[in-house]
């Protein structure tokens, strides 16, 4: 393999782990700060990038990013009021507003599944514009996605050290504890869950307009992509500042989009991509349990090579 491949395939890694992972972002503050496991993400991450390219095709690209965060606020809170004012548990919420949707993604495309943004100014081709002729030109991918990361990570680093954001943080430890201190579990739950999925709508609207075009399932497994990056984030920096875990969920979506480009580079068939990320998410789920579980182990094997000593 060339040099210039390598960089391309790092490229490649580098670009679609960026942009996705804002959905990473979206699942730590949803998963892990308030401990709600948020389904719907496929389908707002859809959504994002449906509104996205709506908005940019009619000329308007930068105004595209909003109307997207806008959608994916949208979707968060019907998920939140199924879940804290219906009753309805909230893996049940996200798989009701994940299928609803669908048909909602549809209409948005005109009744269509896929849009074409070839001929569509972006908020890429803007920057493609500027950057021609500087050693950054052809890098204008990156560059958004690595400025809308840092944003995303510097926004969860100081908003999760207001009070709201502690509210948040202390409702996913102990909802009863936060209800006790008149703090309205309801109300935080349903601020974290609209701003998680703001970030997923903002993912799919840069991967959408990333890539010029939109199809109905460019969500697809997103959940559980977004998910074993998270593992994979907290096995490289589980401790520490909010900050430092947000750039370690970043991390880990590199990681696993450079794994995912890896076997397409070896010209792995495109049906066994999925099994690769079930194996993937495997290997991240199981990994730090048998890592606690080694010393026991090594202990048992010890204590019975001394009894047949």
């Amino acid at each position: 393999m060339s040099l210039s491949s390598m960089w391309g395939l790092v490229q490649t890694a580098l670009e679609l782990g960026l942009t996705c992972g804002l959905t990473v972002l979206a699942l730590f503050l949803s998963y892990s700060m308030l401990n709600v496991c948020d389904l719907s993400t496929d389908g707002c991450f859809t959504l994002g990038a449906a509104v996205g390219a709506v908005v940019a095709i009619s000329g308007h690209p930068w105004l595209s990013i909003p109307a997207a965060m806008g959608a994916g606020m949208l979707s968060g809170f019907v998920t939140a009021v199924l879940q804290t004012r219906m009753g309805i548990e909230s893996l049940l919420a996200g798989i009701i507003v994940n299928t609803g949707l669908y048909s909602i993604n549809i209409a948005v495309m005109g009744k269509s599944s896929l849009l074409n943004m070839n001929k569509t100014q972006t908020v890429f081709t803007g920057l493609k514009a500027l950057l021609k002729d500087t050693p950054l030109a052809g890098l204008q991918d990156l560059i958004i996605a690595l400025i809308a990361v840092a944003l995303v990570i510097v926004f969860l680093a100081l908003f999760l050290r207001t009070r709201l954001g502690l509210a948040i943080r202390a409702t996913g430890n102990n909802p009863d504890m936060v209800r006790s201190s008149s703090i309205n579990p309801v109300f935080t739950t349903t601020v974290g869950l609209c701003i998680a999925n703001a970030f997923t709508g903002l993912s799919g609207c840069l991967l959408a307009q990333s890539q010029k075009s939109v199809n109905i399932d460019i969500g697809s497994g997103m959940v559980t992509i977004a998910l074993a990056s998270l593992l994979i984030g907290q096995t490289f920096m589980g401790r520490g500042s909010i900050a430092k875990r947000a750039v370690g969920m970043v991390v880990g979506s590199v990681v696993f989009r450079l794994v995912y480009t890896i076997a397409l580079r070896f010209n792995m068939p495109a049906f066994m991509l999925k099994l690769v990320s079930s194996v993937i998410v495997i290997a991240a789920i199981a990994g730090p349990y048998f890592k606690t579980q080694l010393p026991m182990l090594r202990r048992r094997l010890a204590g019975s090579g001394k009894r047949e000593g």
